[in-house]
């Protein structure tokens, strides 16, 4: 079931080991009455919107993915989407969309945790 608010910023803050500071909004799974995805999307400069993820193995579907594109590229109209992840599969999952990797941030999640910088581009969006 997709769900949206508090409980899948919470999910994905808890996940990262960071605080998420509001304005922000989010779209997430639940499973079985867990969150088992979530991705909060925030810092919107029009063009451009920062997106953090973090989902369990196979935690991410075809609904949740399509329901963040309609939200960042149709419904905000943005050109890009930049997203931030530490998670191996999420990196994967963001590459075949069409995201290519822009950068490394160091000790972003924690001492030793860096992050992936990747953009999706709205003409290389492939869902």
């Amino acid at each position: 079931m997709i769900i949206t608010g508090g409980r899948v910023i919470e999910y994905v803050s808890s996940k990262i080991g960071r605080d998420i500071i509001p304005p922000c909004t989010a779209i997430g799974r639940e499973k079985y009455g867990l969150i088992v995805a979530g991705v909060v999307f925030n810092i919107y400069t029009g063009p451009d919107i920062e997106v953090t993820v973090a989902a369990e193995q196979g935690g991410v579907t075809r609904g949740l993915v399509a329901a963040c594109g309609r939200y960042v590229f149709s419904q905000l109209g943005c050109l890009r989407a930049s997203i931030t992840t530490e998670q191996s599969h999420v990196i994967d999952l963001a590459t075949r969309l069409g995201a290519q990797t822009e950068g490394r941030k160091r000790n972003v999640f924690g001492l030793g945790r860096d992050a992936i910088l990747l953009g999706i581009l709205k003409e290389d969006w492939k869902f």
